[in-house]
């Protein structure tokens, strides 16, 4: 499933230096590297807030996730942040999953890790 990507800058003054990601589709090892490329310009302005509006995205990877943590690392460089608005359940869940692992080198494998956050992900598919 392709990755649709809207990169907008916020018209309110109060937030001019936040910019808004709004993702449609699957955020996977294929559409990854597209997201990082639209990034990159943008990471290197001065920018401090990044908001993800993830209403459209139906699945994410551990490719993805990457994606978000560069981003995040880039910005807490600065003294800023990420943000993630508008999951679905499916997407939370990964979210809430990542949050709660113990340490690093639960997962064998990139490809072990995606396999599991897959299915857990497809789980929600028949019921979202």
């Amino acid at each position: 499933m392709p990755l649709d990507i809207q990169i907008k800058k916020s018209l309110d003054a109060a937030r001019f230096d936040a910019i808004t990601v709004e993702l449609t589709g699957s955020l996977d090892t294929a559409t990854a590297p597209e997201l990082e490329r639209q990034l990159a310009p943008v990471l290197e302005t001065p920018v401090t807030d990044l908001i993800f509006d993830l209403a459209g995205l139906e699945f994410i990877s551990s490719a993805g996730l990457r994606v978000f943590a560069n981003a995040r690392k880039t910005l807490k460089a600065r003294s800023g942040q990420a943000a993630f608005v508008n999951m679905r359940p499916q997407i939370q869940e990964v979210f809430e999953i990542i949050k709660s692992l113990p340490g690093v080198g639960i997962f064998k494998s990139f490809a072990e890790m995606d396999e599991y956050l897959a299915a857990r992900q497809a789980r929600h598919k028949g019921g979202a």
